[in-house]
């Protein structure tokens, strides 16, 4: 990942994130004023509207590095290593056996525990 420590903000990326935020509302309240329309032109709408929005939010500074990120971090995810079949099996086979272990032991070291707390108390429980 790139490491970028330069602010290049610029003075019109307040506007311009303004502009996206007022985007995504209007999607919002155009959708609820516009009720009776058919679903299809409302989804098309709303769709349209956070396109735009996204688009305006990417020129700014915050976008771009957002974007940089993103890119950055696909790559990373491409270099990763996956398990096979194989041994995503074995390894949730083991969990499995290990989980039912533990909740075994827990489950006779409760009985115990009650059992040494029922005698020390004399409630029969």
């Amino acid at each position: 990942m790139s490491v970028n420590t330069e602010n290049a903000s610029s003075p019109f990326d307040f506007v311009k994130w303004i502009i996206a935020i007022g985007l995504l509302a209007a999607a919002i309240a155009a959708n609820n004023i516009y009720a009776e329309l058919s679903v299809l032109y409302r989804a098309i709408g709303v769709v349209v509207a956070v396109i735009i929005a996204l688009f305006v939010a990417a020129s700014t500074a915050k976008g771009s590095q957002f974007l940089s990120f993103a890119k950055d971090s696909r790559t990373e995810v491409r270099k990763v290593v996956w398990p096979t079949r194989q041994e995503t099996m074995q390894t949730t086979l083991i969990v499995m056996v290990a989980t039912v272990i533990m909740s075994l032991i827990l489950w006779g070291l409760d009985g115990i525990i009650v059992r040494v707390v029922s005698f020390i108390t004399g409630l029969g429980i």
